[in-house]
């Protein structure tokens, strides 16, 4: 079987630069051809215009951190309850037996769902946005970590025993350090779906973040406003990901050393 090759570490910066001004001279070719009006697809240098005008005003950076800060503590909650039960489930055959079936199910239901009974359990502001995010972010988490306790090495495990590892030191010295790869796979995309959750609850819940400003820009049929936050979000994605995925790549160098 041919072995696949790695992208070098130039090609991983240029290829998505190339991919990015492929998009944009494509966005600028439809909007200059085809005639579209404006407020159905705004041009790049429109949309560009319209960032400059928002970045102005402080509160566009204030809401921004708002649903960072609503996406970050809904994170850190979501994986502070996914990572022991994914242990759990990993240790307890009746764990397991009980909770696998309904794990499908779960992450089927849509954010927009569990909104408005949040609102009614728990009220409308950040708790409830926050608890939104903690449960977009469970269920990746909770899969990707007990899959990757469950494909561990048995005689590493064994090994290690021998050695004298029991509970905590076999915990976080052993079976979670070689299933990192895994649980920060879990982490990183669970981390990236709770901005979404966190703009669909300050849409649905009310809140005091970007995805008001998205509300108001649709309400104003502002398209390019609506871009613009898009594009924001996107970034704030971007960088949990690119953060989470280069420590997934320094764990995996570590370990191979």
């Amino acid at each position: 079987m041919a072995r696949r090759h790695r992208p070098t570490r130039r090609a991983s910066v240029i290829a998505p630069i190339a991919l990015l001004v492929f998009a944009l001279l494509a966005w600028w070719a439809t909007t200059s051809l085809s005639g579209i009006e404006a407020w159905r697809l705004p041009s790049p240098g429109g949309t560009w215009a319209r960032l400059v005008t928002m970045a102005s005003s402080a509160s566009l950076w204030s809401k921004t951190a708002v649903t960072a800060g609503e996406a970050l503590s809904g994170s850190l909650l979501g994986a502070l309850v996914a990572l022991p039960l994914a242990y759990l489930i990993y240790r307890s055959p009746l764990v397991s037996a009980a909770v696998e079936p309904f794990l499908g199910a779960t992450q089927a239901l849509p954010a927009i769902a569990l909104a408005p009974l949040l609102v009614l359990w728990i009220g409308y502001g950040p708790a409830s946005i926050t608890v939104l995010c903690a449960l977009i972010v469970f269920f990746p988490i909770l899969v990707s970590t007990s899959v990757g306790l469950r494909h561990l090495d048995p005689e590493i495990l064994e090994a290690a025993e021998l050695d004298g590892a029991s509970g905590l030191t076999m915990v976080f010295g052993i079976e979670f350090p070689l299933a990192a790869p895994s649980i920060l796979g879990g982490i990183r995309n669970g981390f990236t779906l709770s901005v979404t959750g966190a703009v669909v609850g300050e849409m649905v819940m009310g809140g005091a973040g970007l995805g008001q400003v998205l509300t108001q820009a649709r309400a104003a049929v502002d398209t390019a406003g609506m871009f613009v936050i898009i594009g924001i979000l996107c970034l704030l994605a971007t960088i949990v990901y690119v953060v989470i995925y280069r420590i997934e790549r320094s764990h995996k160098y570590t370990l191979a050393q």
